[in-house]
């Protein structure tokens, strides 16, 4: 019988490395298939269009640009940062700042590092003359019926908003009409809490939707409100509807182009809060399902954030927490068995999929429990062990 030649050094190692190296291929493959599958909606998951993100400075932005009446050259919404406008403010007396609302409400109602105060007058003038447009065309002849009955739409939607600013106090931080609408609300009172939080939801939220009733604490509106009661007012809280989000879980969804479009206008929030609240304690951020997408891809840095937590998450964009800036605590939190989704596949394949789990222990994020909470929306329910756990590193404990 010929002797089979000796094995040199080294061999085993590379032929079982050569051998695990199919297998590694094909989990891969695998792992890219179930994310196409979900994608294209199998196991009942519901397909959606595709949306095209807002992004850019809000209409009228020329008009503001072009306005000399008080002899200065204004702030571009375009290319002024945060500090610079709240640098510009600072020098403005009291009547021009006024003057300006009057004039701009759509563009100072959303620019930030403007006083918070004055954009509140200014997103209730713009909401005001938004419904007064949307009224026009629902009675325009020129327009379909179908136009008609929109315009009607928005012009309820507004107008239960504008309600809410004059009778009961409601306080909006932005609001932007296009496409399906652009929205945050703060809850509790930014100029004197000591702490600050930021909401920044996933699919399916809208002008219209943020604040639904049916279903409390899935909405920014619910959430924040939930927050902001559970720390007997300590934090100011905003709930910011403020980009595109997915419709549904569909391909945009199991992508991150509407992720990177909301990343830039989260950044641009975060910037202008650390100039216009307390620069010592920059605002901690809660990221709900697709919203931890844009967090990670945001990464805040220490003077933007004291922390951010995500929830519910498909996960944020980045391999490890170590992709992340480092002076910036993460926590994720457990999920309920209840949860859907804990069904996504965790990969990153060929533009699908949004990474690691982050409540995975390799993935380095501290961990905060979930006891008591249920399903893909829960998290903010009274009396779990989430909220309670969102309390504490809310204010800072």
């Amino acid at each position: 019988m010929r002797q089979q030649p000796s094995q040199q050094p080294g061999q085993g190692r590379t032929r079982q490395r050569a051998e695990r190296r199919p297998r590694r291929i094909r989990r891969t493959v695998a792992a890219a298939g179930l994310a196409l599958a979900a994608v294209l909606g199998a196991g009942g998951w519901a397909a959606a269009d595709g949306q095209q993100a807002v992004t850019g400075p809000p209409p009228g932005t020329a008009a503001w640009v072009a306005d000399t009446t008080l002899g200065l050259r204004l702030p571009d919404p375009a290319t002024a940062a945060p500090a610079e406008v709240a640098a510009f403010f600072d020098r403005l007396p009291a009547a021009a700042r006024e003057s300006l609302a009057v004039r701009h409400p759509l563009v100072l109602g959303n620019l930030d590092g403007a006083p918070v105060r004055l954009r509140y007058r200014a997103n209730e003038a713009a909401l005001a003359e938004e419904l007064g447009r949307e009224l026009a065309r629902a009675t325009d002849p020129s327009l379909t019926p179908q136009d008609h009955t929109a315009a009607r739409e928005r012009a309820a939607r507004y107008r239960t908003l504008l309600d809410g600013v004059r009778d009961g106090g409601r306080r909006f931080l932005a609001f932007d009409p296009r496409g399906r609408g652009q929205i945050a609300e703060v809850y509790g009172d930014l100029a004197t809490a000591r702490r600050t939080a930021v909401v920044v939801p996933g699919s399916d939220i809208d002008l219209r939707t943020f604040d639904r009733a049916g279903d409390p604490y899935g909405t920014p509106a619910g959430m924040a409100r939930a927050l902001h009661g559970a720390t007997g007012g300590g934090t100011a809280v905003i709930a910011w509807a403020g980009y595109t989000t997915p419709v549904g879980v569909g391909p945009d969804a199991a992508t991150e182009t509407l992720a990177e479009a909301g990343a830039g206008r989260l950044g641009r929030l975060l910037d202008g809060l650390a100039v216009t609240t307390r620069p010592d304690a920059p605002a901690t951020v809660f990221c709900h399902s697709y919203g931890s997408v844009v967090c990670g891809l945001a990464r805040p840095g220490p003077e933007q954030s004291s922390g951010v937590v995500v929830l519910a998450s498909p996960g944020l964009g980045v391999d490890s927490a170590a992709d992340l800036d480092p002076r910036v605590p993460l926590w994720a939190v457990e999920r309920n068995d209840s949860d859907w989704i804990g069904h996504v596949p965790y990969v990153r394949f060929l533009g699908l999929g949004h990474g690691a789990d982050p409540t995975g222990p390799e993935f380095g994020a501290r961990p905060l429990p979930a006891t008591g909470a249920h399903g893909h929306t829960g998290y903010f329910a009274p009396g779990t062990a989430s909220l309670a756990a969102f309390t504490t590193v809310a204010l800072g404990r």
